[in-house]
C-alpha cells in the first residue's frame, strides 16, 4: 500500500492562507448583499416590521441568520439590531432570538479561530488589539473573565468573541458563557425595541439612557481591567 506523503509546513500555511482569504471574500459579499439591507432595517424599524410581517413562520429563522452574521461579520453593530428584534418581536421572543442567533454565531467564531488562529483574527481586527488583552491568556481564572467581561455592559464583545478562541478556554465553558452572560445587555436592548413598538416613548428612552449610562461605566470599567491586567502581567 502506497504511503501518503503529510503536508508540509509551508503547504500548511499556504492552505491556512487561502481558506482565510476565501472567508474574506465571503464576508464582503455577505456585507455587501446582506449587510446593507441589514442595516436599512435598523434604520427604519418600521420597515424592519413590515418585513418580518411578510415574511410569517420564517421571519424568526431569518432573523437568527441575521444575529449570526452580524456575530460572525463583526463590522455590523448589534445593539441596534436587538433593538429592532424587541420592535418587531416583543421584549421576550426578540430576547430569544437575539440570544439563539449570538450562541451560534459566537460559537461558529470560536470554532473559526481554533481552526485558523490569529488568521481568522486579522481578517477583522488588527493583531495589536490583542495586547490589551494578553492577561486572557492566562489559564488562572480565564473562565471567570471570560465570563465577567461578556456579562459586563460596553465591552467590545466582538473582538473579544475572536479572542476567546486563541485562548484555552474550553468549549463547554465557552458554550454555557454564550449562552448565559450576554442575556443582560440583549434584553435591555429588547425592551427598549419593544417601548418603542407599543408606542411607550418615555420608557424607551428612559431604558436606552440608563443603558447607555450603564454601558459607558462598563467601557470605563473594561479599559481599567485591562490596563491594570497588563501592568500586572509585566
Amino acid at each position: 500500500m502506497r504511503r501518503e506523503r503529510s503536508l508540509t509546513d509551508r503547504q500548511k500555511k499556504w492552505i491556512a492562507g487561502t481558506g482565510v482569504f476565501l472567508f474574506l471574500v465571503l464576508s464582503a459579499l455577505v456585507c455587501w448583499f446582506a449587510g446593507r439591507p441589514l442595516i436599512r432595517f435598523v434604520r427604519e424599524p418600521e420597515r424592519f416590521q413590515a418585513w418580518v410581517d411578510a415574511q410569517g413562520v420564517r421571519a424568526p429563522l431569518l432573523f437568527v441568520g441575521m444575529v449570526v452574521l452580524q456575530i460572525v461579520v463583526a463590522i455590523i453593530p448589534g445593539e441596534p439590531l436587538e433593538i429592532v428584534a424587541g420592535y418587531a418581536f416583543g421584549a421576550l421572543e426578540g430576547t430569544l432570538w437575539c440570544l439563539l442567533g449570538a450562541f451560534a454565531g459566537r460559537l461558529a467564531v470560536f470554532l473559526l479561530v481554533r481552526r485558523f488562529g490569529t488568521r481568522a483574527i486579522e481578517v477583522f481586527f488588527p493583531l495589536d488589539k490583542l495586547q490589551s488583552l494578553r492577561f486572557l491568556q492566562n489559564e488562572r481564572r480565564l473562565t471567570f473573565w471570560v465570563f465577567f467581561l461578556f456579562f459586563l455592559p460596553g465591552t467590545p464583545k466582538d473582538l473579544l468573541c475572536y479572542i476567546v478562541g486563541i485562548t484555552k478556554l474550553p468549549l463547554r465553558s465557552w458554550l454555557v458563557i454564550s449562552a448565559v452572560a450576554p442575556i443582560p445587555s440583549i434584553i435591555t436592548s429588547t425592551i427598549g425595541g419593544d417601548a418603542l413598538g407599543m408606542g411607550n416613548y418615555a420608557f424607551a428612552a428612559l431604558v436606552f439612557g440608563i443603558t447607555i449610562v450603564i454601558s459607558s461605566l462598563g467601557l470605563l470599567a473594561y479599559r481599567a481591567i485591562c490596563r491594570a491586567r497588563e501592568r500586572s502581567e509585566t
